[in-house]
């Protein structure tokens, strides 16, 4: 059974949101050799060269429920993670993601099953792809016959402030464009491809 990345970094992240908005100085990464090098490779690979080269990046907790480890300091306010581990998802695909200020307060949302209060535009970016979601159950954690389970392209994710404008929007992820992920409930956000759907993606009925 697979968990969506986005389930697992709201999840983790919650304890460290105010670490990751404070301004401070880049620090250089944490001991542990090359290892830690290549997640914080990872973690900026997931969006812009820009946003990347200055986000705070953390490492996944070394069991489930602990504490993620920061990996460096940033200074924009953004939060950049490596690839989910193993026991978080399907081995052989990569899903680091970068979240904003606006995404951080939402991930807190949702872990609380709170609503979450969105006053201004936000952007997480996966431009590596990810492992797997449920396109309407924000709380799923695999796939089931009628939850549209679906594996997303690289992406960029939206939020706005004002549901009403994903109205515009279809909810099929095969429609070519834009669609809406978890349209009718209050984490509703959409979802942006950069690529071309694989056909690996196809939902699972």
């Amino acid at each position: 059974m697979r968990k969506t990345i986005l389930m697992l970094t709201v999840s983790v992240l919650a304890g460290v949101a105010l670490v990751a908005q404070q301004p401070t100085t880049p620090k250089a990464a944490v001991k542990g050799g090359a290892g830690n090098q290549e997640k914080i490779r990872q973690a900026m690979s997931a969006a812009p060269a820009d946003i990347g080269a200055g986000a705070t990046i953390m490492d996944w907790p070394e069991q489930a429920g602990g504490p993620m480890k920061q990996l460096r300091a940033g200074t924009n306010g953004w939060t950049c993670m490596p690839s989910s581990p193993e026991q978080f998802g399907t081995a052989s695909l990569q899903d680091p993601m970068c979240l904003d200020k606006a995404w951080m307060g939402w991930a807190d949302a949702w872990m609380n099953k709170k609503d979450p209060q969105v006053t201004t535009s936000g952007i997480s970016y996966m431009l590596r792809g990810d492992k797997g979601a449920s396109n309407t159950d924000p709380f799923a954690t695999g796939p089931t016959p009628t939850n549209e389970w679906v594996v997303s392209p690289p992406h960029t994710m939206v939020l706005f402030p004002n549901l009403s404008v994903l109205d515009a929007f279809p909810t099929d992820p095969h429609s070519g464009g834009p669609w809406v992920m978890w349209k009718g409930t209050k984490y509703a956000h959409l979802m942006v491809p950069v690529a071309a759907m694989p056909k690996a993606a196809a939902s699972r009925k």
